[in-house]
């Protein structure tokens, strides 16, 4: 399992999430998770992860997503069925 993609989950799910993600390291998740990341119209990225689908927005001023931001991922996260006790028990038996 990597630490670093644990950690960013474990930043995600806490209460309250953390403002000091950077999208690129989003990105980086998502893309190890299998989710499909494709530009959409103007700071909106189309996330395809677990067949879901869902709209995130890049950061307009600086690389940190906001707190809003990040429940937002969050919640796509959740939806595709994607939690840290889930991703530790199957990044556990690899």
């Amino acid at each position: 399992m990597s630490n670093k993609h644990a950690h960013l989950l474990r930043s995600i799910f806490q209460d309250p999430p953390s403002a000091n993600i950077h999208w690129r390291e989003i990105e980086s998740l998502l893309h190890h998770l299998g989710a499909e990341v494709e530009p959409a119209h103007g700071a909106r990225f189309k996330i395809t992860l677990n067949k879901v689908e869902a709209f995130l927005h890049h950061p307009h001023n600086s690389n940190t997503c906001s707190k809003q931001d990040i429940k937002a991922l969050r919640e796509v996260l959740s939806h595709a069925g994607v939690t840290l006790s889930r991703y530790e028990e199957d990044h556990q038996r690899v």
